[in-house]
């Protein structure tokens, strides 16, 4: 194979800027072969490109050998699924799937065909900034880690985006809300650097800011096995909102704020300071470290996509391997059923528990939500993905 045929599912406005990524010649060795979405209009910007209604008629085309799926939430397990049983390299956007147990589903279709590349768009694992603080980590830096503070609240959306899609901020659409839309690459990041804690209990807010019936205020804490202890806070409520993460371990602490990465360092690791020190009201001396980080804007997801096509072409090991997305939706998931059932929640999560209880949310809701956005909001369709 000298080129990967794409075909992008969902033509919305992620869907959208995959499919002209790979159209305007922005991913090596891949040529966009074929684009489908439910709306017929939604094809119409993509000319000569061959397009589809339905993705098992794509899937099962003969056009491409590999699709990207960029569609509401629940079509990532059902379409994910479909493309890997009919043979096609699969690129999901986050997240992978709405809970554990699809994921789950996803994942044993994959292990039938060990030989399919099977990707997730979690481009934020490209930041440097966030790359520089998982290795000084990995790399013990940081020592022994203790505790774990992220704030992430600069999701801040109006009324008029959620009114914009019927499957906006549903338990039978989304599956969630900011955990679910907005936070997967959050929640990814905070596994792939600090890997899964042993406890979660989380106190949500359900339509506090908003006119809709899913979450948009949540407060997590967390506990590690080994002592270590986090919190996690986001809402889609908050302007002009922050993005501060924080980790503290025995030799100092790492913040990255405005994507500027910052490291107070211990002189002496904090534990063998009070153990050792004979003055009362002493502190370990630091130096206070600056790391310089560049990035190149607007390429996250297109190093993503090159990565995904590299690997079909070249073998190449992936930045981001779908399987880990179970990760992010389990979190996910725990801080939701940690708040409907008001209690702490061991992990792993009982993945078919958490299913059962999402679909009784789904079967009582009487959520009626407000007039959708009038026609023309071409960036908020219905197969818009954030």
């Amino acid at each position: 194979m000298k080129k990967v045929r794409l075909g992008v599912i969902g033509i919305g406005n992620m869907g959208t800027f995959h499919a002209r990524s790979a159209l305007e010649g922005k991913i090596p060795g891949c040529e966009l072969a074929a684009v489908c979405d439910a709306d017929p209009d939604a094809l119409k910007k993509f000319g000569e490109v061959k397009g589809f209604t339905d993705s098992a008629e794509l899937i099962r085309s003969g056009t491409v050998d590999a699709v990207l799926v960029a569609t509401p939430h629940y079509g990532h397990t059902t379409i994910g699924i479909d493309a890997l049983e009919n043979g096609l390299h699969l690129l999901l956007e986050k997240p992978i799937s709405v809970h554990k147990a699809d994921c789950e589903r996803l994942i044993a279709a994959r292990k039938k065909n060990p030989e399919l590349v099977f990707a997730a768009m979690f481009n934020q694992r490209t930041v440097p900034s966030y790359r520089k603080v998982r290795d000084l980590i990995k790399n013990g830096e940081l020592g022994e880690i203790r505790r774990i503070n992220w704030i992430i609240t600069t999701w801040f959306r109006t009324e008029h985006y959620y009114a914009s899609g019927g499957w906006r901020a549903t338990w039978s659409g989304e599956g969630g809300g900011v955990l679910l839309n907005q936070c997967p690459h959050q929640l990814d990041l905070f596994q792939w650097i600090f890997g899964m804690p042993a406890r979660v209990t989380s106190h949500c807010g359900f339509g506090k800011f908003h006119n809709i019936e899913v979450e948009d205020d949540v407060t997590a804490y967390l506990e590690y096995a080994d002592g270590t202890t986090a919190v996690f806070v986001t809402n889609t409520g908050e302007s002009p909102g922050t993005n501060r993460l924080e980790a503290v371990g025995e030799r100092g602490r790492l913040v990255i704020e405005n994507e500027q990465l910052h490291f107070l360092r211990n002189e002496v690791p904090m534990s063998e300071f009070r153990r050792t020190s004979d003055k009362a009201f002493a502190k370990p001396p630091v130096w206070d470290i600056s790391i310089p980080v560049t990035e190149e804007a607007g390429q996250q997801h297109n190093v993503i996509t090159s990565n995904f096509v590299d690997a079909i072409l070249n073998g190449t090991d992936l930045i981001a391997p779908a399987e880990e997305g179970i990760h992010s939706v389990e979190l996910a998931n725990a801080m939701l059923y940690s708040a409907f059932q008001d209690k702490t929640v061991e992990l792993p999560l009982d993945g078919a528990a958490y299913e059962a209880v999402l679909q009784e949310k789904i079967k009582n809701s009487t959520f009626r939500k407000q007039e959708p956005a009038k026609k023309g909001d071409e960036d908020l369709s219905a197969s818009f993905n954030g």
